[in-house]
């Protein structure tokens, strides 16, 4: 049986110690403790934190990383809990494998570069370029974000389109609802 891949998306900036660092160490925790390997955009922050709780928890911890963010961020390297180094060119690239390689996908707090990962995960479920696979949003952040979205999107967001998204208020809520969720179809 294959292993199947949650990739975890978050800011940057969490630093060990806060509570945004403590919960996405809590989440690549739990998700290693339920048989996930973890993928992350493989540096600081969220990244850092899930790699390190996944790999204390004993999981499979992916790192997909950019040249192009490298040489921006001139000593930028993966983080040290990252096992498995998937490298490419640019930051679309990168982004596409973590959002199309995944069985699911988890998002924590963040700034624009989460926002354009969960808004492109969840555009390319809806028009089918991509297999359909849980999207879940963690956090007030989340839910007051694209709740308000949604509602202000009067007319444009089918009621279907909504419901790719699930919310969950804490790291034991997302690994309910990634648990609960059936298998995941195959491509035709």
């Amino acid at each position: 049986m294959t292993t199947k891949i949650i990739s975890v998306f978050g800011g940057s900036a969490p630093k060990a110690g806060t509570a945004a660092y403590s919960e996405a160490m809590l989440m690549g925790k739990r998700l290693a403790e339920s048989g996930y390997a973890v993928a992350t955009g493989g540096y600081s922050g969220v990244m850092e934190a899930a790699s390190r709780g996944a790999a204390e928890a004993s999981g499979h911890v992916i790192g997909v990383t950019c040249g192009l963010l490298e040489d921006w961020l001139e000593g930028t390297k993966a983080n040290q809990w990252v096992k498995e180094e998937i490298r490419f060119g640019s930051l679309s690239e990168r982004l596409y494998h973590l959002v199309k390689f995944c069985d699911a996908a988890i998002a924590l707090g963040g700034g624009i570069g989460t926002l354009s990962e969960v808004s492109l995960v969840w555009s390319l479920i809806q028009t089918r370029e991509i297999k359909p696979k849980p999207m879940i949003v963690v956090g007030p952040l989340w839910r007051d974000t694209l709740s308000g979205f949604i509602h202000s999107a009067n007319g444009y967001i089918r009621d279907e389109d909504k419901k790719l998204i699930l919310f969950a208020s804490d790291v034991e809520e997302a690994i309910k609802l990634l648990n609960a969720q059936p298998p995941t179809p195959k491509h035709k």
